[in-house]
C-alpha cells in the first residue's frame, strides 16, 4: 500500500465542506464571484485586462461614490470579480437609477490605468437581474 502525499488535498464532499467552514466570508465571496465570471460568455477576468484594452468585464459593485472630475460631476463605482477590482467611471453622472452597492453588472469598454488602477470610463453596461443575486 503506497502512502499519499502529504501535498495533495483529499477531494471529497467532506473535504469541500471543511474548506467551506475554515474560508472567510470574502474568501468564499471572491470564490463564487469567479465562478459567476467564469459562466458568462465572452468577459474577461479584471486581472487580466491590460491598459488599452477592450475588454467586456462583470462583477458586483462594491462603493458607488460621486466624485468631481475637473469640476465635473462623475460617478465612480469599484467593480470585484474575485480575481481584481477596477473602477467604473461615469462621466457627467450624478446618478444611475440601478447603479449601488451589490448590484451586478456586466461592463465593455476600453481599460485604462490612472494611478495604477484599472479604470472604465463610461462603459457600456448591463444590470443583472437582482433575482439571480
Amino acid at each position: 500500500m503506497s502512502a499519499v502525499p502529504r501535498s495533495e488535498k483529499p477531494v471529497g464532499r467532506f473535504r469541500r465542506m471543511l474548506d467551506r467552514l475554515s474560508s472567510s466570508q470574502e474568501d468564499l465571496e471572491s470564490e463564487e464571484l469567479r465562478e459567476d465570471a467564469a459562466d458568462t460568455e465572452g468577459c474577461t477576468r479584471i486581472c487580466d485586462c491590460h491598459d488599452r484594452q477592450i475588454v467586456t468585464v462583470t462583477g458586483t459593485l462594491r462603493t458607488v461614490t460621486l466624485r468631481p472630475r475637473a469640476g465635473v460631476p462623475a460617478l465612480e463605482a469599484e467593480l470585484f470579480d474575485g480575481s481584481a477590482a477596477l473602477d467604473v467611471v461615469w462621466l457627467g453622472r450624478r446618478s444611475i437609477v440601478g447603479i449601488e452597492p451589490g448590484r451586478k453588472l456586466i461592463a465593455s469598454g476600453r481599460i485604462s490605468m490612472s494611478r495604477g488602477r484599472r479604470v472604465l470610463f463610461n462603459p457600456k453596461y448591463e444590470l443583472r437581474p437582482l433575482g439571480r443575486e
